[in-house]
């Protein structure tokens, strides 16, 4: 769950306190979700997120080794 927060935020960068405002969050929910995460508003984006919190954990795992493994091949 910490990398989870820690990810959010990452990548709400400039929106830390509202992060349903965030671009870049906006684009990730609508990728992922599609019509379910359009207009996202503050009550929205916390319901999806606690929604999907098992999903949206499993993708920071992801992106994590990723980026472990880029690193162990970059340094």
């Amino acid at each position: 769950m910490l990398k989870t927060v820690m990810y959010y935020w990452n990548a709400a960068r400039g929106y830390r306190w509202k992060p349903w405002k965030s671009p870049y969050m906006r684009w990730r929910f609508e990728t992922f979700l599609g019509e379910e995460a359009a207009e996202l508003t503050a009550r929205k984006f916390f319901r999806l997120a606690w929604k999907y919190r098992e999903y949206m954990e499993r993708f920071v795992d992801w992106a994590s080794e990723r980026r472990r493994i880029q690193h162990r091949h970059h340094a």
